[in-house]
């Protein structure tokens, strides 16, 4: 956990310094869609080329991508998903279902499941299988010196 962050400790602040930035996450959908080319993320995401390269370049020292070279004249490459990146897709899953339903009129795409269908995502509790509904949870701090209402 960074130490150096203000405010409460919290896994979501750190993880937000990582990845929080539009441009990292769009950068991160358009890879996990199979697009690895930097002119391709970048013509998809619509983002700055100066700012889109920083996000990268921040992406692979936190770990989220590697860089692969794909070329050697000119020196070119292409970007994959870590695991650490791989497992962000839940993230963009829920900001994707999130945005279908209060961003947009119409959502400009689906995923259809294996099983046929159109993906209708729920969080379910690995050790009781049950659907979590936000009022089943209860918070308990793992932080010294911090209560729920902040610091103690």
């Amino acid at each position: 956990m960074r130490d150096d962050l203000p405010g409460r400790p919290c896994s979501m602040a750190a993880a937000l310094n990582l990845v929080g930035e539009k441009w990292a996450l769009l950068a991160v959908r358009e890879i996990s869609f199979g697009n690895k080319r930097f002119d391709v993320i970048a013509r998809n995401t619509g983002a700055p080329r100066d700012r889109l390269a920083a996000r990268l370049r921040a992406l692979e020292a936190a770990g989220v991508v590697a860089r692969r070279q794909y070329s050697d004249h000119p020196p070119r490459y292409e970007y994959e998903l870590t695991q650490a990146g791989e497992e962000l897709r839940a993230v963009l899953l829920a900001l994707r279902t999130w945005g279908d339903k209060w961003a947009v009129d119409t959502p400009p795409a689906v995923f259809g499941h294996s099983c046929g269908h159109d993906l209708d995502t729920a969080v379910v509790c690995r050790h009781c299988g049950e659907e979590v509904n936000p009022d089943d949870l209860r918070l308990r701090v793992l932080s010294p010196g911090w209560t729920r209402r902040g610091p103690a």
